[in-house]
């Protein structure tokens, strides 16, 4: 446990922070997503940016990061462009990087879901009500009927979750409509959506409605922005993101583990993608059983013919992680 609270000390108290990570997006019509990649593609490699960018009919999904300068350019830029009135973005600090390229490409769907009739669910005409950080901790102190309900993937609620809140065995957010007959019992709960940035909260939570759920929230700008607003509380374990940085500790007032490594059942605040391309599994090791399995989740991944090296975080640019801010 110390070894937990002195490595996520050290992660909160990174000096020379001279680069930003940029977290956003909005759902907006979009004309033309496949031009506006290669236009929104072009823009960003200009300021030096880097990172993952997806347009789509719906909207615009991306996490860049660069420079302070350069992400202050562009977010002038952004909400100068009346596409994207009322883009909010969430910005952490870093002392690097967090993307090793640049990409911006046209999507379906900015989180894929299965749902694209937007007659039947449309983010930008019903989801659930949005709470602040504030508000989302008064309704859970002033009501004893609410469920917090976290639509992420379980390779992310395994490395950190709210305090008593229902998690789905799911690995993509496509899953999820299937998973509602699960919580059928919760329809006349007080039931708020939570997801890393809160691009999932909004479909979650305009399908919930749609499907009878009576009285649905949403964590506005998601566990990210939750953070920013209270300081973390009753967090537990660290945030699962979608770059190089692959887990950072949101929690200053109470943190408690809850990943255990799978090699020696220490806690940790470690996700790695197997080193084995062809398993890629993802899973929670200790930086010292990383070290000696080579970033191999097994011992038949460790001598598998297509380990990639370990390069001593587990995260590797290809095969690519899913969704951003999500």
């Amino acid at each position: 446990m110390q070894t937990f609270l002195n490595h996520y000390s050290s992660i909160l108290h990174m000096e020379n922070k001279n680069y930003l990570v940029l977290a956003y997006y909005l759902y907006t019509p979009i004309e033309d997503p496949v031009i506006l990649s290669q236009q929104h593609l072009a823009y960003c490699k200009s300021l030096g940016l880097r990172g993952r960018i997806y347009f789509a009919a719906e909207g615009i999904n991306g996490t860049v990061s660069g420079t302070r300068e350069a992400c202050q350019q562009y977010m002038a830029e952004m909400r100068s462009d009346t596409r994207f009135k009322g883009i909010e973005f969430k910005i952490d600090e870093h002392h690097e990087h967090a993307f090793t390229r640049m990409h911006v490409r046209p999507k379906a769907e900015l989180v894929h879901s299965g749902l694209r009739d937007p007659n039947y669910i449309n983010p930008r005409i019903e989801t659930g009500k949005k709470l602040t950080g504030d508000e989302f901790l008064k309704l859970k102190e002033e009501s004893d009927d609410v469920v917090i309900l976290d639509v992420r993937s379980n390779y992310e609620t395994r490395l950190g979750r709210f305090k008593n809140s229902v998690t789905l065995d799911i690995e993509n957010f496509r899953e999820f409509p299937e998973k509602i007959k699960e919580i059928e019992h919760l329809k006349n709960k007080k039931v708020v959506t939570c997801c890393t940035g809160g691009i999932k909260c909004e479909k979650a939570s305009a399908l919930l409605l749609k499907e009878g759920f009576k009285d649905v929230y949403q964590l506005h700008n998601g566990i990210i922005g939750y953070a920013k607003d209270t300081g973390g509380r009753d967090f537990d374990g660290v945030l699962y993101v979608f770059d190089g940085r692959v887990a950072v500790p949101i929690n200053e007032v109470n943190p408690k583990p809850v990943a255990v490594c799978s090699k020696c059942s220490e806690p940790t605040t470690r996700n790695l993608n197997c080193a084995n391309v062809e398993c890629n599994e993802q899973f929670n090791m200790c930086e010292r059983c990383s070290a000696e399995m080579e970033g191999a989740c097994s011992d038949a991944c460790k001598t598998h013919p297509r380990k990639r090296p370990y390069n001593g975080t587990g995260y590797y640019t290809r095969p690519p992680l899913e969704e951003i801010n999500a």
